[in-house]
């Protein structure tokens, strides 16, 4: 036997062993899943066309290797169409292309049962270097042509799915169209010398291709749970070679030695085999939850959304009656219907408190829809944020004054420029006072400013109510209302300071919220660069 078929029978030896060695691995693993079972198809259909491919070149007359060609070309027949089941199976698409895949296997047998005929093989003459080589049929030209075809079909699916596909499944998919795109050119070169081209099927070695690129991708992307494929393959091999040694056992003393480490082995591999199912099943369902997490929180985040813009239309709708009704409180207040009692006057005076409460609270929700639509406008220039703190203690005191507290603001530096909103600052600043006017009974409420490298540090402490951990990390949540104010009659919605942290964050800073406990005050304060 020459050199060509030498090389050509170690080809299809190779092809034979990894096809039928991975087809018996996948099947194992799960019987019932279909693409267990199409990828297993295509394996043992590229093994058994390997394995007459190993037998022809041993043939020693024309007949024989007649024979032989014509047995693997009934795999070789099918090989396309397994090919095609595997790609729909694995990419879920069975149902849209379940006539493609019948019509393919009522085309593949109906090749397959003429092998034996002139139709598909005419007879086998010398050529090139080959001993004997076969002379197509006038069917085989249409074999080619479905076997081609289906192929490119079955590219042409995993191509267009590739491009809609991301993360670990596009480069799955990657890795088979490589191999597949290999062994589809290293298979080809099986058909030169069916045309009278002197080139010879050297590129069979490559037929395997699609299945070394397959385990690959099992292996790197874990497409059919590699770890549990790979121990009882591992597991098998060993046991195979240890029964293999039990039975050449060449005394008694080694016959009981090698049934012991038998048995042992075999209750080891038991044991490791189920410890692995374990941990893929434990795996599979905290992959699964993930995804069901991860389903729910698109959920809540479109519901966010809903209520984020339902807050948007309520409030637009409810700004006008109130504008309105402090226009006719005004209006009453000052005559412009009759001079009003004394008792008129200071009923009036509580609906128009009643009505400033409402419409702080529709500014806050306006806020909030605003912040998170993206549609809030800032308008960054220098500012001095020590004269805008004043302005804010001062427009306060009164109402702490009357509470029976007091602000104590003492500033270090005469003026301190800060590249900010001054608008949306001031916001902040205002309600970190007004909250601790709100939530203190008796005692000072310090408001300092400091520098602090190139940013600026505003903080606001006071003697009141405090609050616990757990409050401390929720304050900055939307609608958050801390435990401490449970029982108090201070009203609030936990939106105002939810728009301060973002107005802040904003700025490029950060804010906090700190107490030493309940009934031991609490800190309220923030951050923000002082240039751009």
């Amino acid at each position: 036997m020459d050199t060509a078929y030498i090389y050509f029978s170690f080809s299809a030896i190779f092809n034979a062993f990894v096809s039928i060695f991975l087809g018996f691995l996948i099947l194992f693993r799960d019987r019932k899943n279909k693409v267990n079972q199409t990828l297993a198809l295509f394996s043992f259909g590229v093994g058994l066309w390997s394995i007459f491919y190993i037998l022809w070149p041993m043939a020693e007359t024309r007949a024989n290797t007649l024979i032989f060609f014509q047995l693997l070309h009934i795999p070789a027949c099918f090989v396309s169409i397994f090919y095609l089941h595997f790609v729909v199976s694995w990419l879920d698409i069975y149902k849209k292309q379940r006539w493609v895949i019948r019509i393919g296997y009522v085309i593949s047998t109906f090749f397959a049962s003429l092998t034996f005929t002139p139709y598909f093989i005419t007879g086998m003459v010398p050529r090139f270097s080959m001993r004997f080589w076969a002379v197509p049929g006038p069917l085989y030209h249409y074999y080619l042509s479905m076997f081609f075809g289906i192929f490119v079909y079955s590219s042409f699916l995993l191509f267009r799915y590739y491009f809609k596909e991301k993360g670990i499944r596009k480069k799955q998919l990657l890795i088979i169209l490589i191999g597949i795109g290999i062994s589809f050119v290293g298979g080809s070169t099986n058909y030169f010398l069916w045309y009278n081209i002197n080139i010879p099927p050297y590129g069979n070695i490559l037929a395997s291709s699609f299945v070394i690129f397959t385990v690959y991708a099992i292996v790197r992307y874990n497409l059919l749970n590699i770890k549990l494929i790979a121990t009882e393959g591992a597991l098998l091999v060993m046991n195979t070679l240890l029964i293999f040694r039990f039975i050449i056992s060449r005394s008694n003393t080694e016959f009981v030695v090698n049934i012991v480490v038998l048995v042992g082995s075999f209750l080891l591999s038991f044991l490791l085999i189920r410890s692995v199912k374990i941990e893929i099943k434990r795996r599979e369902e905290v992959t699964q939850l993930a995804h069901s997490l991860e389903k729910a929180n698109l959920k809540l985040q479109e519901l966010d959304r809903q209520k984020t813009e339902f807050l948007s239309i309520a409030s637009h709708q409810l700004r006008t009656p109130l504008s309105i009704m402090k226009g006719y409180i005004e209006l009453i207040e000052d005559g412009a219907f009759g001079k009003p009692t004394k008792k008129i006057v200071s009923t009036l005076d509580e609906m128009d408190e009643s009505n400033e409460r409402l419409v702080k609270l529709v500014d806050e929700f306006l806020d909030i829809t605003r912040i998170e639509q993206g549609r809030t406008k800032f308008d960054f220039v220098v500012s001095d944020l020590k004269k805008l703190t004043d302005s804010v203690v001062k427009e306060l005191n009164d109402r702490a004054t009357d509470k029976g507290l007091k602000i104590q603001w003492k500033p270090k530096f005469k003026k301190m420029n800060v590249y900010m909103d001054e608008e949306k600052v001031r916001h902040v600043i205002f309600n970190f006072i007004d909250n601790a006017i709100k939530y203190s009974e008796t005692g000072i409420i310090k408001v300092s400013l400091e520098r602090c490298g190139s940013a600026v540090k505003l903080r606001v402490i006071d003697n009141g109510i405090g609050f616990n951990k757990e409050d401390e990390v929720n304050f900055f949540q939307k609608f958050y209302r801390g435990n401490n104010v449970k029982g108090t009659n201070v009203t609030g919605t936990g939106l105002g300071i939810y728009v301060c942290k973002k107005f802040i964050e904003n700025h490029g800073g950060s804010v906090w919220a700190k107490s030493p406990g309940i009934g031991k005050g609490g800190e309220f304060g923030f951050r923000i660069p002082t240039k751009k």
